[in-house]
């Protein structure tokens, strides 16, 4: 009875129960002799390291045979002093920084004519501290804050009433020994007064600066409904904030009188 083979197993293997069948004679081993490597290779490697000593030693040798290369010499050649007499100091009308390091206020536009000055000013004869500036903000604790990382310095402050209109100008001066706060400030009121219904126009002779009218006047109960304007622009280290308010709109050509007279002061 023929067996059949299991899936799997090699062909040729006997099954299980069978027997097997004659032996095939066995062949005499002949030993072979394994050949030793990595002997070449450990040659050469040490060939490699002789190699590198022998020219270290040399580049010594050759090197202490030589002259010390001299070295340039510390101090510079004495520098010719020219003649004549030195220049006269620039005047405080052409040194910008005699001018805003001084007091603030004298930069300030005057009171017009026939104006008094306003009572409602939270500047204490003429300047204001950090806190009162940033108590005119709509959230004073972050606007100290802030303040305080634009390394603010002083405000100069002047405020009138004339007739139904009232004036208020600022001078904000900042340190500006990490960056140039003047310049981010008026890009910030910049970037809230683009959400407001406003008519606006670039102040003359500024980089950037920028003069905002309201459209609709602001209504509060109790109070006249008031009209208002704004004006921001920087130089050097100084912003100009300008606040107008009036019971009729605001023209653009009081308000950038306003502010390029202002900026022209500067």
């Amino acid at each position: 009875m023929e067996v059949p083979e299991r899936p799997g197993e090699p062909e040729g293997m006997a099954p299980p129960g069978t027997a097997p069948g004659p032996a095939e004679p066995e062949t005499a081993a002949v030993p072979v002799r394994a050949r030793r490597r990595g002997r070449t290779a450990l040659l050469i490697a040490g060939a490699v390291v002789l190699g590198l000593v022998a020219g270290t030693c040399t580049g010594y040798l050759v090197q202490a045979d030589r002259e010390p290369t001299k070295l340039p010499p510390l101090s510079q050649p004495t520098l010719k002093q020219s003649k004549g007499e030195a220049p006269e100091p620039l005047s405080a009308a052409r040194d910008r920084h005699v001018r805003t390091d001084g007091d603030l206020r004298k930069l300030l536009l005057k009171k017009p004519r026939g104006a008094k000055t306003a009572d409602w000013s939270s500047a204490d004869d003429g300047w204001m501290d950090l806190a009162s500036y940033a108590e005119t903000f709509s959230d004073p604790k972050d606007a100290f804050a802030e303040n305080v990382g634009n390394e603010f310095r002083r405000a100069a402050v002047v405020a009138w009433e004339q007739g139904d209109t009232t004036v208020e100008i600022r001078l904000v001066q900042f340190r500006q020994e990490e960056s140039l706060a003047a310049a981010e400030a008026v890009g910030s009121a910049h970037y809230w007064a683009d959400f407001d219904d406003n008519h606006s126009w670039p102040i003359p002779g500024t980089e950037d600066g920028m003069a905002y009218a309201y459209t609709k006047p602001q209504a509060e109960p109790g109070y006249v409904p008031m009209y208002e304007a704004k004006a921001f622009a920087w130089r050097g280290d100084i912003e100009m904030e300008i606040f107008v308010s009036s019971t009729k709109p605001v023209g653009k050509k009081t308000l950038l009188g306003l502010a390029k007279r202002q900026m022209e002061r500067l």
